[in-house]
């Protein structure tokens, strides 16, 4: 499955939803007007009946203001739900009653479950994301919500980390990271607004009909009554039935993305046992997926497998049924379940990190292979990795987090460490600086971060390059537990440990940069952009931009400079740019620059980044800073790339 190209898919389903939609919103109005000119008497039955046509009688001026009326409410309902989930995937999995698993957790299945989303994130080249738990739910069945990878959540029903194996859950896993890369959740949460507003009409109905039957009991009997009882049971059977028909539409686009998040997994595990033995598992378990709590209705469509029975499901399914899942994935299936209520046999092993999994040979080639000495081939292939990663860079990032310094690791899993971890990543090499560095912490850190600061600076010291984005990226769901003002204040001293060297280098650009893109949008909600409509060349000084800071950064003389730039400009072919004068580089134009590029049309991005290797590639080997600029723009652009691989 090519990222970018389900992106502009998802762009294309998202339109053809909003037609949809709207061609159902105009039937509603019509019915709406019809219902309410004939319950209040502007059209005359009698009339009709001696030959008057219904057009004639129809006084369009109280048929538009109807329309208008109609139309509104439904709008503002659609908008309101959107907004109550302006909050991105943790107000979905909250209102589910899921609670967030602290990344530190000692619980085993809790553990396996962590470990498993850690080594899928590091494998896409994305901060993990935070993981909710569905604790009283005993189905299997789990969800990805969110607008973009920014703000993304996976959750989990208990029953999923007690009856799944290693193998099966990272399956399950692998499935929600591909709705969080192919665009689907962006469309979940419109879907969710959309039938929010056609269901109003008929909550509407509903409560003109309570307040209609006091009135008839207080007042008794009158045509103004009738009437209003009239309108207010056909808003009901309207808005009821909008709905209905507005969930068949929701159900058809899900099942078929259902199917492509499937292939993806497979593609992404190279592990089709996996996801087909936990499709087994629900079919063998006695609570299947099915969830119990009332909002699992609102987002069906997003879960793993189907979460609501009842008797239209047959008709509004938004999954396509287990048998044809599997057959996809296992065409020799023997059509028979998994043993319902049996533990795995891997369950032993739930809450190990797997250090034995592989092979220390492979271990070796594997590790040696980040970054130095890489091929233009292979960065080409990290670019088609986008939201399909391959098995190698789970291994790799599998074995990464294994071989992660256990003080390190542990610091980088709670809210305390992991701010010391960054504070430490940030500290100078040179000693004086260092010095100024730790006295800001030890006055203006909270209590215990400067002295875990210090404890930690020995093994960061030391600490390959390798492991310096994974290790930022382990950090990120600590510091979103933290409270708002504890994040501004970790902004704070984070740039002012920036500032204290007097100079901006790059490098320290690039991590506040990758951090900023996710823990930004978790703590100050950003106004939602549409998905790009942009092309290039409406761009090109910001493109031109980004590919000067790439030259700047990977070549010093002036012909090596000029091609690198060149290299880039005609992978674009978008006609002439120029490269920026290096004193003109300003990082803050960079800051806006990515803004507006994150704007451009799904399929124009790869050809961007694209671009961006080739300029870096000139002299045929990337340097550590060049690997994280390339990923900080990626992450800007909503594109994780995964790691550079000489295997993969």
């Amino acid at each position: 499955m090519n990222f970018f190209a389900s992106q502009d898919k998802a762009r294309k389903h998202t339109f053809q939803l909003i037609m949809l939609f709207s061609l159902a919103v105009i039937i509603l109005i019509i019915m709406g007007n019809v219902l309410v000119m004939v319950a209040l008497g502007f059209i005359d039955n009698g009339q009709l009946s001696n030959g008057q046509s219904f057009w004639q009688q129809m006084d369009w001026r109280t048929f538009a203001t109807i329309s208008g009326a109609v139309g509104l409410v439904v709008l503002i309902g659609s908008l309101y739900k959107i907004m109550a989930l302006s909050g991105g995937g943790k107000v979905v999995a909250e209102g589910l009653g899921g609670q967030l698993i602290t990344p530190n957790t000692t619980d085993l299945d809790q553990r396996k479950l962590l470990n498993v989303v850690e080594e899928m994130a590091i494998a896409s080249g994305t901060p993990a994301p935070p993981v909710y738990l569905l604790a009283q739910e005993n189905g299997i069945n789990a969800f990805a919500a969110g607008f973009s990878p920014k703000d993304a959540v996976i959750g989990v029903t208990q029953g999923t980390i007690e009856h799944l194996s290693r193998d099966q859950l990272q399956g399950v896993i692998a499935h929600e990271f591909s709705h969080i890369f192919n665009g689907d959740m962006r469309l979940n949460i419109r879907l969710i607004g959309v039938l929010n507003g056609i269901l109003i009409l008929g909550i509407i109905g509903y409560h003109l009909l309570y307040s209609t039957s006091h009135s008839r009991r207080g007042r008794g009997d009158g045509k103004g009554a009738a009437g209003i009882l009239v309108v207010a049971i056909g808003l009901i059977v309207i808005g009821f039935a909008g709905t209905f028909f507005g969930s068949l539409i929701k159900a058809a686009v899900s099942r078929q993305r259902e199917y492509l998040a499937d292939a993806s997994a497979v593609q992404f595990t190279r592990n089709p046992n996996g996801i087909a033995g936990a499709l087994k598992r629900i079919g063998g378990l006695k609570f299947g997926s099915v969830l119990k709590e009332p909002g699992a209705a609102e987002i069906s469509h997003a879960f793993f497998a189907q979460g609501v029975s009842g008797f239209m499901q047959g008709l509004s399914a938004t999954h396509p049924p287990l048998a044809k899942r599997i057959l996809h994935i296992d065409p020799n299936w023997d059509g028979k379940f998994a043993t319902s209520d049996q533990p795995d046999t891997e369950k032993s092993a739930q809450g190990a990190d797997k250090k034995g999994s592989m092979p220390k040979e492979k271990l070796a080639t594997i590790m040696s292979s980040v970054v130095t000495g890489a091929s233009m081939i292979d960065v080409a292939n990290s670019i088609s990795q986008i939201g399909n990663p391959k098995q190698v860079t789970v291994d790799y990032a599998r074995a990464l987090i294994a071989q992660l310094p256990t003080a390190v690791k542990d610091a980088a899993r709670e809210p305390y460490g992991a701010r010391a971890v960054i504070y430490a990543l940030l500290v100078d090499k040179e000693l004086d600086v260092r010095h100024k560095q730790l006295a800001h912490l030890h006055q203006y850190s909270e209590s215990n971060v400067e002295a875990v600061t210090r404890k930690l600076l020995p093994e960061l010291d030391n600490l390959a390059v390798a492991f310096r984005l994974p290790l930022i990226d382990i950090t990120i769901p600590a510091l979103k537990q933290l409270s708002l003002a504890q994040y501004q204040h970790f902004r704070d001293n984070m740039d002012a440990l920036i500032d204290m060297d007097f100079k901006l280098i790059l490098q320290e650009w690039t991590l506040r940069k990758i951090l900023l893109i996710h823990l930004d949008a978790h703590f100050f909600i950003p106004p939602r952009s549409q998905m790009g409509t942009v092309d290039s060349e409406q761009l090109k000084p910001e493109i031109a931009l980004l590919l000067s800071v790439l030259t700047y950064a990977g070549q010093q003389e002036h012909v090596a400079r000029e091609q690198a730039f060149s290299n880039g400009v005609t992978v674009l072919e978008i006609g002439e740019l120029t490269l920026v004068n290096e004193d003109s580089v300003k990082l803050t134009d960079l800051d806006v620059a990515l803004q507006k590029l994150e704007k451009l049309k799904p399929l124009a991005k790869p050809k961007l980044l694209h671009a961006c290797a080739a300029c870096i590639m000139r002299d045929q080997k990337i340097e550590p800073l060049e690997v994280e600029l390339l990923r900080a723009f990626s992450g800007v652009l909503d594109c994780p790339m995964p790691p550079l691989l000489l295997s993969a």
